[in-house]
């Protein structure tokens, strides 16, 4: 088994980050890492200039997410998809037997993620396995 993670840097990936390195050593499980973003279009020059700059940028981030993983002792495994990220995340899932999918979220409201797709909702509703949706900030105490 293992943990997938949706990761590109923006503040509630990084809060899902460390979240997720809690549940994968919880577990005894590696991480695995996905960033996903489709370029638009299936060819030109243009369209491939633009999937490899994708390519680029999710390696660029997936590393600093890496280091994490190495730093706190968790095995992990990178993937960059040419797909949607909901769709990269529950693919990836299913090749990695994968206990959970770990995402951040924006803050959004329920209802600007049903109107507008987000990815966190859109795994709520597809996912066979548990989702665990972390928001960017922690809650108030009480």
């Amino acid at each position: 088994m293992s943990v997938v993670l949706g990761y590109d840097e923006s503040p509630g990936a990084e809060r899902a980050l460390q979240v997720a390195l809690e549940v994968a050593t919880a577990f005894g499980e590696p991480l695995v890492l996905v960033y996903g973003a489709a370029a638009p279009g299936p060819t030109g020059e243009e369209s491939r200039a633009h999937r490899e700059a994708v390519r680029q940028a999710g390696r660029s981030a997936l590393a600093h997410a890496v280091e994490e993983a190495d730093a706190a002792g968790v095995p992990s495994t990178v993937e960059v998809a040419d797909e949607k990220p909901a769709q990269a995340l529950l693919d990836a899932a299913a090749r990695h037997g994968a206990r959970v999918i770990i995402v951040g979220s924006w803050g959004d409201s329920p209802l600007r993620g049903a109107l507008l797709g987000s990815t966190p909702h859109k795994l709520l509703h597809l996912s066979p396995i548990p989702v665990l949706c972390v928001p960017t900030e922690s809650a108030p105490q009480r």
